[in-house]
């Protein structure tokens, strides 16, 4: 069936309203055991589902996300497909230094056309913010990219409304991803009603809240100390409690639909108005196969409702990041 078409801010990139997040797609410094034939799979089966926006970024896998998404589209007509990376991270010295000094980003963006083997970007973000470059700046850097024509849309990433601001000084930003989920709606008061009267488009990552969200687990979870799970507030009680409580009551819309709860809660995003794209992550083909039948799911005004409330102690609270940012 035919899916809606969502637009980037006001450029005239387009996308389907359901994405694909990379960072286990050759992110082998996030995630143990990748394997590359595996992320390959990922990327090709969400573009045989009809998914057309894949979102990566430099710092998964240190340019090896962006080597093997190259890769994979290599089948497929590049116009078909919305790509979306990001940058900022720096590693020349051996620590982690965030930096977003125009000729930094200048030569991050021509670094990621090689690695993702194309010769535009549709999406490119400024990754994370550092502590001094102005953000207007930095965003006239990428401004001089896209005139060039090697990106098409401009976003940042991780930026505080205040930031979001000073980026969009002279109108230029596109699009703003930052977590976002049922569980972590810490943005909903303040940074989307901003966008949405800017024109600025909004991408939640982490909108399963690591897995939590698909329903598949209950109160006799236990992460080994290594499983980055064990670090997340959302497995800590009582908000896991909490968490579980809520998701029960998706579990009978999501029987309506004959869906699941994971594909209930992506129709959710889908059917959000502040929200453009969502791009659930996965590690398997099978789960970017039934991430993509999410777009069949339309739920009703009723139905959007019932899941919203149930939701509602979320909506109230700052829960913070589900992971710290890089400083």
């Amino acid at each position: 069936m035919a899916h809606t078409e969502v637009k980037i801010g006001k450029t005239d990139v387009t996308s389907t309203a359901l994405g694909l997040g990379t960072n286990a797609v050759g992110g082998y410094n996030l995630f143990p055991n990748l394997k590359d034939e595996d992320g390959l799979e990922l990327v090709k089966t969400g573009l045989q589902s009809g998914i057309q926006l894949l979102d990566t970024a430099y710092v998964y896998g240190l340019g090896h996300s962006e080597e093997l998404v190259g890769q994979a589209m290599k089948d497929f007509d590049r116009h078909d497909i919305t790509l979306a990376t990001k940058g900022a991270h720096d590693f020349t010295t051996g620590e982690q230094v965030i930096d977003n000094r125009p000729e930094f980003l200048t030569a991050q963006v021509e670094a990621s056309l090689k690695r993702l083997n194309t010769d535009y970007i549709d999406i490119y973000y400024i990754h994370f913010p550092d502590h001094d470059t102005p953000k207007a700046e930095a965003v006239g850097a990428l401004q001089r990219l896209r005139e060039q024509g090697k990106i098409r849309a401009i976003g940042v990433s991780n930026f505080s409304l205040a930031q979001i601001k000073e980026a969009n000084a002279d109108g230029y930003l596109d699009v703003v991803e930052d977590e976002f989920s049922l569980l972590h709606q810490d943005h909903g008061a303040d940074m989307l009603p901003y966008l949405k009267d800017h024109n600025i488009s909004f991408v939640p990552y982490f909108p399963l809240a690591s897995g939590l969200l698909t329903g598949k687990y209950d109160h006799d979870v236990n992460f080994p100390s290594e499983d980055i799970r064990s670090q997340i507030a959302d497995f800590q009680e009582p908000r896991y409690s909490d968490a579980l409580a809520a998701i029960n009551q998706i579990r009978p819309i999501a029987a309506a639909h004959d869906a699941t709860v994971a594909q209930t809660v992506l129709a959710w995003y889908i059917k959000n108005p502040l929200i453009s794209i969502v791009i659930p992550g996965a590690k398997k083909a099978a789960q970017v196969a039934a991430n993509a039948k999410a777009m069949d799911v339309t739920l009703s005004d009723a139905e959007y409702q019932t899941i919203d409330q149930a939701f509602v102690k979320f909506q109230h609270k700052t829960s913070g990041k589900s992971l710290a940012d890089p400083e």
